[in-house]
């Protein structure tokens, strides 16, 4: 008998890049569901409010039926465990996220022994794309749209028009 696995890719996707789609759709080509677990990152000061967030995540899923779109709040690892979640998902652009996202797995090992990190890099052509840089370009008056989908970009501009 076979069992169901069940991934979760957690971020804050303030906003959703071109990196994270490509991550996304690989991720669901591997397990059989995939949650992308939108965090409400109190820790950060996001540019989206989490529904804008979750609401441009579930525009961008939209052609991946086996994925859904959840909020979370509080630890990741938590999150996971109470969604029968068997993988967590993550990226890696470069030493500096190895770095940092070993460490994390290692802590989430200990809080979620039964979970496992699966590392994902993304494709060359957005290994330097960043929600954070994407937004200091588009405050700046810069042009994103090579690193954002459509419904982003619109919301980008949407957003610092207002």
């Amino acid at each position: 008998m076979s069992r169901q696995v069940i991934a979760v890719y957690p971020g804050t996707f303030d906003p959703i890049t071109l990196g994270h789609e490509d991550m996304l759709r690989r991720a669901a080509g591997l397990f059989d569901h995939l949650i992308v677990a939108v965090a409400a990152g109190h820790h950060k000061k996001t540019l989206f409010s989490l529904s804008e967030r979750v609401a441009l995540v579930q525009e961008v899923v939209r052609p991946y039926p086996q994925v859904e779109v959840l909020t979370f709040d509080g630890l990741v690892s938590h999150f996971v465990a109470a969604r029968g979640g068997q993988v967590m998902v993550r990226g890696l652009r470069s030493a500096t996220d190895f770095d940092y996202e070993f460490q994390l797995s290692g802590m989430n090992r200990a809080l979620v022994p039964d979970v496992e990190t699966v590392f994902l890099t993304p494709h060359p052509q957005y290994q330097f794309i960043s929600s954070t840089l994407v937004r200091e370009i588009a405050t700046l008056g810069g042009e994103v749209g090579q690193f954002v989908p459509p419904v982003v970009l619109q919301a980008l501009k949407q957003k610092l028009a207002a």
